[in-house]
């Protein structure tokens, strides 16, 4: 499984997941250069290198998610 957390997601549960999942593939926004990134290029990004993306926002996100589902476009871990 790929993730990706954003600038939200609570860094103590990424550091849960990776102790409990050495082998767990999952990198923050800070650490590929999207720091302060616009959500929607966040989830472009995400979805082109194939990694499902973990949040806390739960303003903003998943009207985007959504957008993107209902264009057609590719969006790791829906069910579409």
């Amino acid at each position: 499984m790929r993730l990706l957390t954003d600038e939200n997601f609570d860094g103590d549960i990424a550091r849960g997941l990776m102790r409990r999942r050495a082998d767990l593939d999952l990198v923050r926004v800070q650490d590929v250069g999207l720091t302060e990134t616009l959500d929607p290029l966040i989830l472009a990004w995400a979805a082109d290198d194939r990694r499902i993306l973990l949040t806390h926002d739960r303003e903003t996100i998943p009207a985007f998610a959504y957008d993107r589902i209902r264009r057609g476009e590719p969006m790791p871990g829906s069910s579409s």
